[in-house]
């Protein structure tokens, strides 16, 4: 899950990090508001879930408020199309004003979890301001590392080499940017974070050093125990398909092929999307629909997948284990009796009463449902279909 840059502002702040005074807003007029009460320069940053603001025209300086209207109606009116985001883009509800920063040096810090190691890793940079992939690319060394103890955290001389990576020799701004590591990952293990990113981390001429940019990712799985952060979550950044699945208790994660996958299990949905990769489709989605796949799961799923106008042709590659194929046959020819079917749906059945699957599917003789006898009939037949 993902928040905006004002929330992960807020959980900052909550932290004991400093930030600029900063106002979320959702119209110009109340973007002017913000600038009177401020005064001076402001920032006016477009939220949204994705990266490349600045370059795409939706981060701006403003010094009056003019400048301040002008430019919120510019985000809110305009999609913001950056290479994150594809060349549709994507719509600006929400704006970020913000105190701007008299800005002397750029670092960048953040908590992201090591899966290769196990544990949480500090991260800081001297290059703060740009993505850290490209600098990660060009010039690793410069990203110095810390592993934090499961139990113990950020211990005390872990945070004076991390501050002494980022050039901080100033003793007062040492401690102040200690103290904002500390608080960086105080966020990180109280909200369950996968990712809490300070980007940029600002040295400001007067040697103050502030939070000014910061993204925060969180693990799905430990949601139960975040209620703060269920209802910070905004959905409106989503696909609205994949809310939809969410509620359904289905995981689908939309892609950009035209072969839509209906799966029970992750990794058989893995599996499937490559296997018709192999013979040259394209996945329209991943949908995991469980273990227990019932009439109405199914009828919701097959909407889902066909409410892309992209898809094609489907593929629905079932293992039956908790739930008997028959049963899923069953399922799957009440869905085309009440869906309507108006695109290929290859069948791969396999498990338990399979045999008894394979006749329902037989008997119904509903021309959209075509029966495969394995994984690679299902894939080559489904590709012969949508090419």
């Amino acid at each position: 899950m993902k928040i905006h840059e004002y929330q992960a502002r807020e959980l900052l702040a909550q932290a004991g990090v400093p930030v600029t005074p900063f106002e979320m807003v959702t119209t110009p007029e109340q973007a002017t508001a913000a600038f009177d009460r401020f005064g001076g320069t402001v920032v006016v940053k477009a939220q949204v879930f994705a990266g490349g603001r600045g370059k795409a025209g939706f981060v701006k300086l403003c010094e009056s408020r003019q400048e301040v209207h002008d430019a919120a109606g510019f985000m809110l009116g305009n999609r913001m199309v950056s290479k994150q985001t594809g060349p549709e883009g994507v719509g600006v509800h929400r704006l970020l004003v913000a105190v701007a920063a008299d800005i002397d040096a750029e670092y960048y810090a953040a908590v992201v979890l090591d899966r290769s190691q196990r544990c949480p890793v500090v991260m800081v940079s001297r290059e703060g301001g740009v993505e850290i992939e490209e600098v990660a690319a060009r010039n690793p060394d410069a990203i110095f590392k810390q592993w934090l103890h499961p139990h113990l955290g950020l211990q005390g001389f872990q945070a004076a080499r991390l501050v002494h990576a980022l050039g901080l020799e100033d003793k007062e701004q040492a401690k102040a940017a200690a103290r904002v590591l500390r608080g960086l990952v105080d966020v990180f293990v109280k909200y369950d974070c996968s990712l809490a990113e300070i980007n940029p981390l600002v040295r400001t001429s007067s040697g103050e050093i502030l939070a000014i940019d910061a993204k925060m990712n969180f693990d799905d799985s430990a949601l139960f125990r975040q209620p703060q952060l269920r209802e910070m979550h905004d959905e409106s950044e989503d696909n609205p398909m994949e809310v939809r699945a969410r509620k359904a208790d289905l995981t689908y994660i939309a892609l950009n092929g035209n072969i839509g996958c209906l799966v029970n299990g992750a990794g058989l949905a893995m599996a499937t999307m490559d296997i018709i990769k192999l013979h040259g489709g394209e996945p329209a989605n991943f949908l995991d629909v469980g273990g227990s796949v019932s009439q109405e799961g199914a009828t919701e799923a097959f909407r889902i997948i066909l409410a892309d106008p992209k898809v094609k042709g489907v593929l629905v590659n079932i293992f039956g284990g908790i739930a008997k194929c028959d049963t899923i046959a069953e399922a799957l020819i009440a869905a085309a009796r009440e869906i309507g079917f108006k695109v290929p749906v290859v069948v791969r059945l396999e498990g338990t009463n399979v045999e008894r699957a394979r006749q329902l599917l037989k008997e119904a003789a509903i021309p959209q449902l075509i029966p495969a006898s394995d994984l690679t009939d299902a894939a080559q037949k489904v590709c012969a279909k949508v090419v």
